[in-house]
């Protein structure tokens, strides 16, 4: 992907990147010079990546320059943030790591051998740790479906977020 291209982008508070501890302007250009995945460049995500990245702050980044799409990720050399989606907030984590636990129960609650990820999944909505919440229930479903189920529940947190964040869902599988 070449041009402008509207992405998301989870902070720490204070508009702090979590992984460089980079402290991000607001509607002024970063140029990271260049594109290595997971080294260097403006890491960002599309709507169906959101589940994975949550942190404190969400805010809409434009891209630009080549824009190089990964499995989980958006990569591009240079990236400016827009604004930030206030709906994203303690109170709407917290209820969508509940939506987590209501689907784990739903898809393995009744399993014995998979039954244990329902508490998991509790342990750290309650604790705090959505993020990890929802990562075990992604895991939960891929060990009962396979990779098509670890995508499908990816796939049913990105949808949620979507919904209650307002934003576009062409790219939620």
């Amino acid at each position: 992907m070449a041009g402008i291209v509207i992405a998301y982008k989870f902070l720490s508070s204070g508009r702090i990147a979590p992984f460089t501890g980079f402290g991000w302007p607001v509607g002024e250009w970063v140029d990271a010079g260049g594109i290595d995945p997971c080294r260097h460049g403006v890491h960002a995500c599309s709507v169906h990546h959101l589940p994975i990245w949550l942190d404190t702050e969400l805010w809409e980044i434009e891209l630009g320059g080549e824009v190089l799409e990964q499995a989980r990720k958006l990569v591009a050399p240079r990236g400016r943030l827009v604004r930030r989606v206030e709906s994203w907030n303690a109170v709407l984590l917290r209820e969508f790591g509940l939506a987590c636990l209501r689907r784990t129960r739903e898809r393995v609650g009744s399993l014995p051998i998979l039954s244990g990820y329902v508490a998991d999944v509790g342990r750290h909505v309650v604790g705090g740790r959505v993020p990890l919440g929802a990562f075990a229930a992604a895991r939960a479903a891929e060990l009962r479906d396979g990779s098509r189920g670890y995508e499908q529940e990816r796939g049913s947190q990105a949808a949620w977020l979507a919904e209650r964040l307002g934003l576009e869902r062409a790219d939620v599988v």
